[in-house]
């Protein structure tokens, strides 16, 4: 299986599970795992995580096989041992192979990115901003993203997040870029996908008017962002405590 943006190009087979449970009237928390390969090989990227409404609390670094938490508040109030998602990923890729088998190898549909750059905050000439690059609405999540100013390659503190799939069975990723805006800048955001016959580049500079695309995942909103999915963390841990408590205190009461 090819796990990159090479190998059997464009033929993958993915096996995905997206699952969730009401928190909150208007809250939904969601479990979401998937494996994929090709012919190429039996073993190829997985994923591993949960999110409230779209934006990630953890997920499992299947490689050095820890929990890894968006937000370093979260532990303090829920807990996720990464071995559960190992044997999670397992079965996946066990079900994967037999319904491979089963399609008669029909690999998965490609579909394009859409992708938009935009700043987190207004630009200021000078003032240090961060660039941010979304890939969206596109499957199967096998993308690369890649950062250009002024023709040159950059990856020094660039950092991309993990796909978040959408219940239409496509995902989103970002990728984020720190700089100081200047006039004669020209950034670039390059993005790399089987469902594109060449990589689609968009450009972004500071004279430019800046579309903020419509997504949970908008760091625009951060800090009310932080305070409402610990505020939904904490009500969801109270809620399953109190009903232990209540549970336990009706078999302790004398028949």
């Amino acid at each position: 299986m090819a796990a990159g943006m090479g190998g059997l190009a464009g033929c993958l087979w993915l096996l995905s599970l997206l699952g969730g449970h009401l928190v909150a009237a208007e809250d939904v928390l969601s479990h979401v795992a998937f494996v994929q390969r090709t012919l190429a090989s039996e073993k190829g990227p997985a994923e591993f995580m949960r999110d409230i409404n779209g934006d990630e609390v953890y997920h499992v670094d299947l490689e050095q096989k820890e929990t890894v938490w968006w937000l370093p508040q979260f532990p303090e109030f829920v807990s996720f041992e990464a071995q559960g998602a190992l044997s999670n990923i397992a079965i996946l890729r066990s079900n994967l192979d037999i319904l491979m088998r089963r399609s008669n190898y029909t690999p998965e549909e490609n579909v394009p990115p859409q992708v938009t750059v935009y700043s987190e905050k207004p630009v200021e000439l000078g003032e240090p901003n961060l660039l941010i690059c979304l890939a969206d609405e596109f499957s199967p999540p096998v993308v690369k993203l890649t950062w250009l100013k002024n023709g040159q390659k950059v990856e020094e503190h660039v950092q991309e997040t993990v796909f978040y799939p959408s219940r239409e069975n496509t995902f989103r990723r970002f990728s984020y870029l720190p700089f100081v805006p200047e006039a004669e800048d020209v950034y670039y955001c390059r993005v790399e996908h089987w469902g594109l016959a060449q990589p689609l580049t968009k450009e972004w500079n500071a004279n430019m008017a800046e579309p903020v695309p419509e997504t949970g995942e908008n760091v625009v909103c951060g800090l009310g962002l932080v305070l409402g999915i610990v505020g939904v963390i904490v009500g969801t841990v109270l809620i399953v405590k109190s009903r232990q408590m209540d549970e336990a205190n009706l078999r302790r009461r004398p028949i």
